[in-house]
């Protein structure tokens, strides 16, 4: 299954994120005296927030110190739209929050629909697998577009996205892995380790 490289943020130009983005661990963060938004890349393994410093993080009694986490500047989006992208190219989106709140409708219904595929185009070039989901936004502060982040199709909530759009993108993510060419090869996520008392 495809996904993201969990540095990927973190790599992307600032003008594409419009702040500081770093790859660090838990263990690191926990360090921080300053606030920041602190998420895990690729999971859900504690809240992704905003913490007042790095003392509020989860404890190593809940998550390794070693696990991957992208810790950033904090920024406020006042809209932020799901695309669906396949080969670089934006299959389907949709708008899912205005202020920081639900506001789902299918992106060729929103007013900034121009804006945000003009912004996309950007993104053809990085360093993305095949098949994946982009998080854009439109920045409170600045009103410029950026990055919000990467997710794995195949764990993406579609929104008001064309359903059918958004399965193609899912199927080609969540292929057999015999069946990726080798430029997604880099981007299959590692199977998981079972561990037996």
């Amino acid at each position: 299954m495809l996904e993201a490289a969990p540095d990927w943020l973190a790599r992307l130009p600032y003008e594409l994120t419009c702040r500081e983005i770093e790859f660090s661990t838990v263990g690191e963060a926990r360090q921080l005296r300053r606030p920041a938004f602190v998420k895990p890349p690729n999971d859900k393994s504690f809240p992704a927030r905003v913490y007042p410093d790095g003392s509020r993080l989860p404890g190593s009694d809940a998550v390794d110190d070693r696990t991957p986490v992208l810790v950033s500047d904090i920024v406020t989006f006042a809209v932020e739209c799901r695309l669906f992208l396949l080969d670089g190219e934006v299959r389907t989106g949709s708008r899912y929050l205005t202020h920081g709140e639900l506001d789902v409708a299918p992106l060729d219904e929103d007013p900034r629909r121009a804006d945000v595929l003009a912004f996309a185009e950007r993104l053809a070039s990085l360093d993305l697998p095949s098949a994946v989901v982009v998080d854009v936004g439109l920045l409170s502060e600045c009103s410029q577009w950026a990055v919000v982040e990467a997710n794995a199709a195949w764990a993406s909530g579609h929104y008001a996205c064309d359903p059918d759009a958004a399965l193609d993108v899912v199927v080609r993510a969540a292929r057999p892995e015999g069946e990726f060419g080798p430029a997604d090869r880099a981007f299959l996520r590692p199977l998981p380790e079972v561990v037996r008392d």
